[in-house]
């Protein structure tokens, strides 16, 4: 498995309808995409859910590291260069990823923390695993995976929620306009 982010930060009077109809467009394109967990659309918009700013966001869990290749050498993500410009790509290694009981995701939070140099990883990874599964067998849950930063040592989790957005959560709160779960239905 392989996941990654990439965001575009939007000026404070962008129109988000203009990405509101990006995603109507281009969203079900990825519903069936070969190799690919799910890819959240994901916005935030400047004074909703705590949000500074506007921001556009594409979030991938790849089951398949192959398809995630061609996906980023190939005409698709061309058309996000040829939008947004080549964005920063943050990239982790999935520790553990579940499927919870909902279907409609509305909502996805994104929390992280660092990992401490002596930090038992193998105790981290029973944790996360644990966690994982507590947070599958809430109602709202859709899907939820915890991956590894390799490059910063920290550790991210998202979750997606059939619930409207809480900030009172915690972490960086998205609404979701579109998920594209060709493969999500083979998680644990």
């Amino acid at each position: 498995m392989f996941a990654m982010q990439y965001s575009h930060r939007l000026p404070a009077d962008y129109d988000m309808q203009i990405i509101r109809q990006r995603v109507a467009q281009r969203g079900p394109l990825w519903d069936d995409t070969q190799g690919l967990v799910c890819k959240v659309f994901a916005v935030q918009e400047r004074n909703r859910n705590g949000a500074a700013g506007n921001l556009y966001a594409s979030v991938y869990l790849w089951s398949d590291s192959d398809a995630t290749v061609r996906f980023l050498m190939g005409e698709r993500f061309q058309a996000v260069i040829d939008s947004f410009g080549r964005p920063q790509i943050e990239t982790w290694l999935p520790l553990d990823a579940r499927r919870g009981h909902a279907s409609n995701a509305v909502s996805l939070y994104r929390d992280e923390r660092a990992l401490k140099a002596t930090e038992d990883r193998a105790a981290l990874q029973a944790r996360e695993i644990e966690a994982n599964r507590e947070i599958a067998a809430r109602a709202d849950t859709v899907a939820v995976w915890a991956a590894l930063d390799l490059s910063a040592w920290r550790l991210i989790r998202f979750t997606l929620s059939s619930a409207p957005a809480d900030p009172a959560r915690g972490g960086e709160v998205y609404d979701v306009m579109h998920l594209a779960r060709p493969g999500i239905d083979g998680l644990k």
